[in-house]
């Protein structure tokens, strides 16, 4: 499932993000990448700092706790700390799957699902489209400033060259507690049709049938 979330982060916090990057030393992107991946990427990643590192993590996973179709979408069990990315002219990610397992200096995790938010809106560069290819064909995906997409990371996907302006995201990477991703995007649909039943008709007979199955459904299919 390709899901895009519109507004995970609001203005105020796009602006305290960017007032956290200000003066902050990016380094090769290459040094956080497998050996597979660091062939084809040339990007450049925000230098780990205590203090932008802690304000970064509070911003992005403050505004994942309270967003419902990231917490419905990923069913998250994990969660990467977020990486900031920067994109110059000339700079591109060529065709990779993300790293199957993460968490090298930390706990260790699967990563089911990717998240890209985007930054900067898209009339400020050229170029950077986040290309996804999916069993229906390739997606090119490139948001307004504060928007996000999720997506499995087991898929192959790219960053096309910037060409011109600047590309920046924050990336982060979950473990769910569904490892299947069709079984993920089937209780992902079945949930918002749960919703709209327990608003609209919450004491339905078919309202607690899907309510029951959604939660029967999830204990199935949920590791721990």
């Amino acid at each position: 499932m390709l899901l895009t979330i519109p507004g995970l982060l609001n203005p105020a916090q796009i602006d305290k993000i960017r007032e956290t990057l200000t003066g902050a030393e990016f380094v090769d992107g290459r040094l956080t990448a497998g050996r597979v991946a660091a062939q084809v990427k040339h990007n450049l990643e925000l230098k780990p700092e205590p203090e932008r590192h802690d304000r970064l993590v509070r911003i992005v996973m403050a505004s994942l706790a309270h967003n419902e179709t990231f917490r419905f979408a990923a069913l998250p069990h994990r969660v990467a700390d977020p990486i900031v990315a920067r994109y110059e002219p000339g700079m591109t990610y060529g065709d990779h799957v993300d790293d199957p397992i993460m968490g090298s200096n930390g706990p260790r995790f699967r990563t089911d699902v990717s998240m890209t938010v985007f930054l900067n809106p898209p009339e400020t560069y050229e170029g950077g489209e986040l290309t996804i290819r999916t069993p229906f064909g390739d997606r090119k995906v490139k948001l307004p400033a504060g928007d996000a997409v999720l997506y499995p990371s087991s898929s192959l996907h790219q960053v096309a060259e910037v060409t011109a302006g600047e590309r920046l995201v924050v990336l982060t990477w979950i473990q769910s507690y569904v490892r299947d991703p069709a079984q993920r995007e089937l209780l992902y649909e079945l949930n918002l049709a749960r919703e709209r039943l327990q608003k609209e008709a919450p004491g339905a007979e078919t309202t607690g049938y899907v309510d029951r199955s959604y939660a029967n459904l999830l204990r199935m299919w949920a590791e721990l």
